[in-house]
């Protein structure tokens, strides 16, 4: 581009024709990625990369970091939550973000073991009262009639749906 051309600015957080821009997502416009998204066989991976990088650009709305559901993927990774929103804060493409996770994973694992996990993990219903009790209020609040909402990804779907003002 010559030097007298100037771009015009956009906004950081959409494209013109409403395009999501992942590598600064405003989720005071629109969710996460889905759970079920996979990056390097790890599902909620990306969700929790838009989650941080949502934070870091202070568009993180109701979403966030380091919740319950990130700290399983925490635990599974022996990955911190510090250090790697250092790396998100660096500005750190999906795949580089990817390349950290496996370079520190703590026990390191196995292709089929992240497969493994991330089918366990993609099952995942309420495991005490109370999360029960908030998975149903949740659920009773945006789609009472929806029979098919089983596991925390199918929740947190619908959950994303709703609230960005889709009908059930």
């Amino acid at each position: 581009m010559p030097k007298s051309v100037k771009k015009a600015y956009t906004s950081p957080s959409a494209s013109p024709a409403g395009a999501v821009n992942y590598s600064a997502p405003d989720l005071t416009r629109h969710p996460p990625r889905s759970p079920r998204t996979r990056l390097g066989g790890f599902v909620h991976l990306p969700r929790l990369i838009d989650k941080a990088r949502a934070v870091v650009a202070g568009t993180n709305g109701d979403f966030h970091y380091d919740c319950p559901m990130d700290q399983r993927f925490w635990t599974f990774t022996g990955i911190k939550p510090g250090p790697f929103m250092k790396q998100v804060k660096a500005g750190k493409a999906d795949g580089e973000l990817l390349a950290y996770v496996m370079a520190n994973l703590k026990p390191q694992r196995t292709p089929s073991e992240i497969k493994a996990w991330s089918a366990w993990y993609e099952q995942q219903t309420p495991d005490n009262p109370d999360g029960r009790a908030f998975f149903n209020d949740v659920h009773r609040k945006n789609a009472a009639h929806r029979k098919d909402i089983e596991t925390w990804f199918d929740w947190l779907e619908l959950d994303d749906y709703v609230t960005y003002g889709g009908r059930p």
